[in-house]
């Protein structure tokens, strides 16, 4: 199965919007407790969340996973830090990526695959603010495009 694909839980469409992705690696999170049942109701916020290595350790901050209804006491912190699954050779090279400057690595979607929730994360350099204007006027050229080819085609 290539990366990004399963069973699409939640998506950071906001990282798409604010940076241009450069590259994408799939990743597995530790989870604790109840958080795996939050994750599969789709109760996942990836807006603000953003991946920092720290001794040769990847963690994911930010990411706002709520609380288990029908959970106990014993309940999780819904914006803890997560430690991320990845290779050696993966942490290494995010370390370099993130070495150089306008670099952020990012969640873009969490997904489970195989009966394990998974975080597709991408390096990601910043987008200006005419970028994004730019982006938005393509988007909508492209639609009208598709729009006056479809009424064509009838």
């Amino acid at each position: 199965m290539p990366k990004g694909e399963g069973k699409l839980i939640a998506q950071n469409k906001k990282a798409r919007h604010d940076y241009a992705v450069l590259d994408t690696m799939e990743a597995g999170m530790v989870l604790q407790g109840t958080e795996i049942k939050s994750i599969r109701n789709s109760r996942i916020n990836l807006k603000d969340g953003f991946v920092r290595v720290r001794n040769g350790e990847a963690f994911l901050y930010n990411v706002h996973i709520s609380p288990y209804e029908q959970g106990n006491i014993f309940n999780h912190d819904p914006l803890r830090t997560r430690k991320l699954l990845l290779h050696k050779k993966q942490i290494a090279r995010l370390i370099g990526e993130s070495k150089t400057t306008g670099i952020t690595i990012v969640p873009l979607k969490v997904y489970i695959r195989d009966g394990y929730a998974k975080v597709l994360i991408g390096i990601a350099k910043g987008k200006k603010q005419y970028d994004k204007r730019e982006d938005l006027k393509r988007k909508d050229v492209d639609r009208q495009i598709s729009r006056t080819l479809k009424n064509y085609s009838r």
